[in-house]
């Protein structure tokens, strides 16, 4: 009698694997074919779709005024590259005052948890408002009253305590027996954190703060209420000479065009992660 191969049972396995990954990729595909298909056929037969086709979906009006937007997109780009620094710096900090455990320095600490309570609890559009129209308010001179530097200064500070909060939690992630053994080797608390928990908590948090950051991109939006003219208020200036909804069309096409990448490369690292680990 022929006794089975070794590798007969794990090669019925992966077969199965194989034939169940093909099922369900069959079954997305299909109901997902379904879905846009009833989109297609069924919203054209409402009975407003063709004003709102013509409100929204009207492709000379894109076309008209899609390298406008471009060309304001080109400021929301500028504020988000130059605020992006001081949140990852001002976060870090934060995240850092947060994890003292001297009780010499509990000050700091008690600074961090009320910051990050104050600025995470508070609406961004909110803070917005406040400091984008409240400290140019005080009759600054030129440039220092600019709705660039208080408006980019209030997506800082919010952003900066979400992202120390997510730095903390990678910092909390790293096993207590890594400072314990970096102690053991006379590392000071601050060589610990700097060459020991820090390079592992910050490498852990990559796809977290990449989550953040897109959201920052699409919140660059919000200073448009205080003055700066980026896609957002350029669309409504179109909107308003051209009495159409388009160009907000094309706005939300140049975002999507920007944020599903990045939003894809995230949801990358994050599988990486979870693959390492």
């Amino acid at each position: 009698m022929t006794s089975p191969s070794p590798g007969a049972a794990p090669g019925r396995r992966a077969a199965y694997e194989a034939r169940l990954r093909r099922r369900s990729a069959l079954i997305a595909g299909g109901s997902s074919v379904a879905i846009v298909l009833a989109i297609v056929i069924l919203v054209p037969m409402a009975p407003g779709w063709e004003a709102v086709k013509k409100s929204f979906f009207n492709l000379d009006v894109l076309m008209r005024t899609f390298p406008g937007l471009l060309d304001a997109f080109l400021m929301d780009i500028a504020i988000f590259a130059w605020c992006a620094p001081p949140i990852a710096l001002l976060g870090l900090a934060i995240a850092l005052c947060r994890d003292v455990r001297s009780p010499v320095l509990f000050p700091l600490r008690a600074f961090g948890a009320l910051y990050t309570d104050i600025f995470r609890g508070l609406p961004v559009i909110l803070v917005v408002y406040l400091i984008g129209f409240g400290v140019p308010g005080l009759g600054l001179p030129r440039p220092w009253n600019s709705p660039y530097i208080w408006g980019s200064l209030a997506l800082i500070v919010v952003y900066a305590a979400y992202v120390a909060e997510v730095i903390r939690s990678g910092i909390d992630s790293i096993h207590q027996s890594q400072r314990a053994a970096a102690q053991s080797l006379g590392l000071s608390d601050a060589d610990t954190m700097r060459y020991v928990i820090l390079p592992q908590a910050l490498r852990n948090v990559v796809p977290a703060n990449m989550n953040l950051f897109i959201a920052l991109q699409k919140d660059v939006a919000l200073l448009s209420f205080i003055g700066p003219v980026e896609i957002f208020r350029q669309a409504g200036v179109y909107k308003s000479l051209m009495a159409n909804f388009t160009p907000y069309v094309g706005a939300a096409l140049i975002f999507l065009a920007v944020t599903i990448p990045a939003t894809r490369y995230a949801d990358y690292l994050m599988s990486r992660q979870r693959t390492r680990r």
